[in-house]
């Protein structure tokens, strides 16, 4: 499936329940809620959903507001560990199973939110020892 196809049976409106839905779930999480400002998660819900919407090919809002994603760089303030990564997944997991994004689009999805989840990372995790030895 191509980002074109996504858009296709998600529309801007599905992604927009997406993101929705995504925060719905941040905000009452006690890793990632932590996080965000309380006072903007209008904002970050618009940034995330235009980010989205920039990366599938349906809108150049992002673009013209924020310029380059430089994701990496928005988010060194904040620590992003497996533990981060690992919730930002099964949150938005859930976000995408109550929004009813379709398993075509998923398809999709699931691969590139793990690829940019596992990118955001910026803590080294201490090897773990099995006590032997």
């Amino acid at each position: 499936m191509t980002e074109a196809e996504v858009m296709a049976v998600c529309g801007e409106a599905g992604v927009r329940r997406m993101v929705a839905a995504f925060y719905d779930h941040v905000r009452m999480d006690d890793l990632l809620g932590p996080m965000y400002p309380a006072d903007d998660w209008d904002g970050a819900e618009e940034r995330l959903a235009d980010f989205l919407l920039f990366r599938l090919g349906a809108s150049t809002r992002y673009l013209e507001t924020r310029g380059h994603p430089r994701l990496k760089m928005r988010h060194i303030p904040f620590r992003i560990g497996i533990a981060e990564r690992d919730r930002w997944l099964e949150l938005m997991d859930r976000a995408m199973t109550e929004s009813e994004i379709p398993p075509s689009a998923r398809a999709f999805l699931d691969p590139f939110f793990s690829q940019v989840a596992d990118f955001m990372r910026n803590q080294t995790e201490p090897p773990s020892h099995c006590g032997m030895g």
